[in-house]
């Protein structure tokens, strides 16, 4: 199976209004030399800021492009990144939830911006600059949440009008590209897996070796998130590598039946997990 057949580039685009923040020393002697009112400078930062909405969208946005991250690997220096075509429909899912979010918070923030537009006069006395403040039209463009789809081009799709010495050369500087483009894409799944295990190892150090007054806190996401790392990577295995197949079985293999409480509580179940997972890292070349 070829990687054009077995996955796809996707593009993610999200934007969001970054508003600016007041200097809080100039805003108060500002505020005195212009009898604007003593909350102006808090008002100004709030209104700039588009309220705690705006930050909480700039927050989600940033969550997304993390999970969008997560879910796919590098393809170029900025833009589209490979996704198997084995986790489209989740992928795209997962998303089109995220994008509807998205929208309903920034159509909330949309109808409380007027309100903070009309109350900028009676708080900022002489500082007020309508044109300071964007209109609300001005500030929705500045918002958006786009999905871009594309199929990964092979050299076979060369269709031009050029001399079949140059089509062919401009055909193999294409694949050379492409190649060099894919082994830096199968490197993703390698690190996020060397990642993964190195910060279990890290954590597996026993309660009597930790620094004094340290205190070790156990989730059910560090068992959880390995077993997700290792559903993840057989859809990340584009290539079918047959190394890091058997790293990620080698890990599936250590976590199978470790019970968060036993970490938590027993020394030896740490040790033994500890040592399986350093014995992973030694087996490969990272």
């Amino acid at each position: 199976m070829s990687i054009a057949s077995s996955s796809m580039l996707v593009e993610l685009n999200i934007s969001v209004w970054t508003a600016n923040k007041v200097d809080k020393t100039v805003t108060r002697q500002v505020t005195n030399d212009n009898s604007a009112t003593t909350d102006a400078g808090q008002f100004r930062k709030n209104l700039t800021a588009g309220s705690s909405l705006r930050k909480e969208l700039a927050d989600y946005a940033a969550s997304c492009r993390l999970r969008h991250n997560q879910l796919t690997m590098a393809w170029s220096d900025r833009g589209p990144r490979l996704l198997p075509t084995s986790l489209f429909f989740d992928y795209k899912s997962e998303m089109n939830g995220r994008q509807t979010y998205f929208e309903d918070k920034q159509e909330q923030f949309f109808r409380d911006y007027p309100r903070l537009l009309a109350d900028a006069p009676k708080h900022l006395g002489a500082l007020y600059d309508p044109e300071d403040y964007p209109s609300v039209e001005e500030v929705r463009s500045k918002f958006g949440f786009r999905l871009v789809f594309t199929p990964v081009p092979e050299s076979g799709d060369f269709r031009l009008d050029l001399p079949k010495q140059e089509l062919e050369d401009m055909r193999r500087q294409y694949d050379a590209a492409f190649d060099s483009r894919l082994a830096d894409a199968m490197r993703e799944p390698w690190d996020k897996l060397h990642k993964t295990i190195s910060a279990m190892t890290k954590k597996l150090t026993d309660v009597e070796a930790a620094p004094d007054g340290a205190v070790t806190r156990w989730h059910d996401t560090f068992i959880g998130n390995a077993a997700e790392m290792c559903k993840m990577l057989t859809h990340l295995n584009l290539t079918k590598d047959p190394s890091l197949e058997q790293a990620r079985r080698d890990l599936e293999k250590a976590i199978a039946g470790v019970d968060i409480d036993d970490v938590k509580e027993d020394s030896g179940v740490r040790t033994d997990l500890k040592d399986k997972l350093n014995g992973i890292l030694k087996s490969y070349e990272w």
